[in-house]
């Protein structure tokens, strides 16, 4: 049996490098250092599914268009009541959403489509937004489509949507089209009507979409409103301004500008 000094004797001697001195400096170097946690180490980042309610709620605004809505004939922006508040509904602020209001009566190639170019205009500048999502109803559509293909509209505008539009003219503008321009360039035929759809009726990278109806007593034929290179959607038998209120027709209103 070793005595505790005969122990001593017995270890091997330490490697010259590994003296007291080199020891205690080891040590304590290693004390000095913090315990690094796993979330130190490797920050965690939260996945899309652990996005609080408020997150994910601001990530949807951040990629959504703030939207413009041009009345038709005869209107003011008080027609958009219902969509409006399907919108809010949807998670849209009143921050995003525009209605442009207009003299119906003025030309649409020589004020009007010019005078919406403006509007959207100061709206991409208030909101920050590069595009917009424009819906418009009944001769909106034209107001709207002309300021897209000749005003420039064609950079600045996302989603494009008709409801309604007279977009290949209505034989009912003729009861009005002896006084009023803006029943002249509704009917078929017409100066904005024939260069609307000369060409390529749905230019530039906007995404274009139309809702008729077969049972529109405004619209005739009711065939004008869908356009080439649109996606047309039928909603039944509805008369012209019920569109501005049906669910359905909100529903795919909201489906394609999330699209």
């Amino acid at each position: 049996m070793l005595t505790a000094r005969q122990g001593l004797r017995a270890l091997p001697p330490l490697p010259a490098l590994l003296t007291l001195p080199v020891v205690l400096a080891l040590l304590t170097l290693c004390l000095a250092l913090p315990a690094a946690s796993p979330a130190q180490a490797f920050p965690a980042q939260a996945s899309p599914a652990q996005a609080s309610p408020a997150q994910a709620s601001a990530a949807r605004a951040a990629s959504r268009n703030p939207v413009v809505l041009v009345h038709g004939y005869n209107a003011d922006p008080g027609v958009w009541g219902a969509l409006r508040a399907d919108l809010r509904a949807a998670g849209y602020t009143d921050a995003e959403l525009f209605s442009f209001g207009y003299d119906t009566h003025r030309s649409v190639n020589e004020v009007l489509a010019g005078r919406l170019g403006a509007y959207v205009d100061q709206v991409r500048r208030e909101t920050g937004a590069a595009e917009v999502d424009v819906v418009s109803h009944s001769f909106g559509s034209l107001v709207s489509r002309w300021y897209v293909k000749f005003g420039g509209g064609a950079a600045a505008v996302d989603h494009w949507v008709s409801l309604a539009g007279p977009n290949r003219g209505t034989s009912t503008a003729w009861a009005c089209a002896l006084w009023d321009q803006a029943c002249r360039d509704m009917t078929p035929g017409s100066y904005v009507v024939k260069n609307l759809n000369s060409g390529d009726e749905t230019p530039g990278a906007v995404k274009y979409a139309t809702f008729w109806s077969h049972c529109d007593e405004v619209v005739n034929p009711d065939d004008s409103v869908p356009l080439n290179g649109a996606t047309n959607t039928p909603v039944g038998c509805l008369e012209h301004n019920d569109l501005l209120g049906d669910d359905g027709t909100s529903a795919g209103v909201r489906a394609f500008l999330g699209s």
